[in-house]
């Protein structure tokens, strides 16, 4: 099954890796992603935007072989966070009317705006929110506990999701 693949990326001048990536490293050698800034209403971590952006450059570092480069890339993200909201997801009620019903689950939720330009076919070229959650208890624990951790599992759920819709085209 290996040969097979190593002589179809022999034939068709595509290379494709074990992370799922399907680049065509002889037209495609650079990408640049540009600062994610974090334009979402309601806050979050202060320096949510720079984390995002070196975690999607480790992302494609590690998954491609590509070079990253500061700006006109052959492939090129940009873009920015868009949507950083709690919520509540079940209430418990506390069975007597003089107290209050609590949130039994809170809900993070993180939407990411992202532009994907691939200068050599156009027609791969998407602009799309991308989001993702991540659930905690707030009778046990504090937000600003668990917040560093919720954050960056979310951010890992969103960028293996660029990476399917930009690169791991099958």
């Amino acid at each position: 099954m290996l040969s097979i693949a190593l002589l179809a990326s022999t034939l068709f001048g595509c290379t494709y890796g074990f992370s799922g990536a399907s680049i065509d490293y002889n037209t495609t050698k650079t990408i640049s992603i540009a600062n994610f800034f974090n334009d979402a209403v309601d806050g979050g971590l202060p320096n949510m935007g720079q984390l995002f952006t070196e975690d999607m450059k480790d992302y494609f570092q590690r998954n491609t072989k590509l070079e990253l480069v500061p700006s006109k890339g052959d492939l090129q993200f940009e873009g920015a966070i868009s949507r950083y909201n709690i919520s509540p997801q079940a209430v418990v009620s506390s069975g007597n009317q003089n107290v209050a019903d609590r949130s039994g689950l809170m809900r993070l939720t993180i939407g990411v705006e992202v532009a994907f330009t691939n200068v050599n076919k156009e027609e791969e070229n998407f602009k799309r929110t991308f989001s993702f959650y991540a659930d905690y208890d707030p009778q046990t624990t504090s937000l600003t506990s668990v917040e560093p951790e919720l954050v960056s599992q979310i951010f890992k759920e969103i960028i293996f999701e660029i990476f399917q819709a930009s690169v791991a085209q099958w």
